[in-house]
């Protein structure tokens, strides 16, 4: 097993962006070991953040869609970094708003941003293995679906947090508007024979 070398967290600045019907608080990351990792983490949390506004329907000096919007940092540690942006949009007139949750998770050394799928072995079953855990959990939790649960997307949303992916799902997604975002952790541990020794979480599966 590999053991990769201690780093730092890395240090994040909270930027205000503020603009007409715009409320909206940012990550960036700032003094990193890596220079060019530190370009693409910020580059790609800017890109993610227009297309939520794209998606929300919201323009520069928009007149009829108002956004307000956080973050939340998940995992800062052992190389990895995983983040969490919430935007809530509302337009006038329409019924009630609509809140996107998409995160991003990266190995601070390159700056590369990790899609579920590429966080384990080539040619692994994670699709059938986490589909599982996610069934199980729809039924032991009482989740109310809108369709019978069958599997997740290949490149489903999650974020890392406390030695576990949290895979989720967006409004309407799975489950009624009125439930939320649906979020299922799934401990390391249990696909740990799937993760590849240069998984940017591999260093979550080490007892210590």
């Amino acid at each position: 097993m590999l053991n990769k070398p201690y780093t730092l967290p890395l240090q994040i600045q909270t930027i205000h962006r503020i603009g007409r019907k715009l409320d909206l608080y940012v990550p960036r990351i700032v003094n990193a070991p890596n220079a060019e990792a530190q370009a693409k983490m910020n580059n790609a949390i800017a890109a993610e953040v227009q297309s939520m506004l794209k998606q929300l329907g919201y323009v520069p000096n928009s007149k009829t869609t108002e956004i307000n919007g956080f973050y939340e940092i998940k995992t800062n540690e052992r190389g990895l970094l995983s983040i969490a942006l919430n935007i809530y949009g509302y337009t006038e007139h329409a019924a009630h708003g609509l809140t996107l949750i998409k995160s991003l998770t990266f190995d601070i050394s390159t700056g590369i941003s990790y899609s579920l799928g590429e966080l384990f072995s080539p040619g692994s079953d994670y699709v059938e293995r986490i589909s599982g855990i996610v069934k199980a959990q729809i039924a032991e939790r009482g989740i109310e679906t809108l369709q019978p649960f069958t599997s997740i997307r290949p490149d489903q949303d999650y974020y890392v947090a406390d030695k576990a992916i949290v895979v989720y799902f967006q409004l309407y997604e799975i489950t009624p508007y009125y439930f939320g975002f649906p979020m299922f952790p799934i401990s390391v541990y249990s696909l740990q024979s799937i993760i590849p020794d240069n998984s940017p979480i591999q260093p979550m599966t080490i007892n210590n």
